[in-house]
């Protein structure tokens, strides 16, 4: 997965269990997303992984816990222009 996320993209969180590395509760929350701010491409010590994401939140975490959404595709959209109606006035 490192090589398709990059800085900028959206990511889920999918597993908010605690650190399987040291065993303590993380912040992250199941089901929120976050944005990437920077991808590291060094393995995380549990072996799942290949690179670790920092999101902003504490330092940086296993990517295991991600899954990279797909990006909103642009859609134009019609616009009703509203023009002031002019009145005459009759005497």
């Amino acid at each position: 997965m490192s090589d398709a996320v990059g800085p900028g993209d959206l990511v889920l969180c999918v597993n908010a269990a605690p650190n399987h590395v040291t065993g303590r509760p993380v912040p992250l929350q199941a089901g929120e997303t976050y944005r990437v701010i920077g991808v590291m491409d060094f393995a995380c010590p549990c072996g799942r992984s290949d690179a670790l994401l920092d999101v902003g939140v504490d330092f940086a975490w296993c990517q295991s816990r991600f899954r990279l959404l797909p990006k909103p595709k642009a859609q134009a959209k019609t616009r009703r222009v509203s023009a002031p109606r002019e009145t005459e006035t009759v005497r």
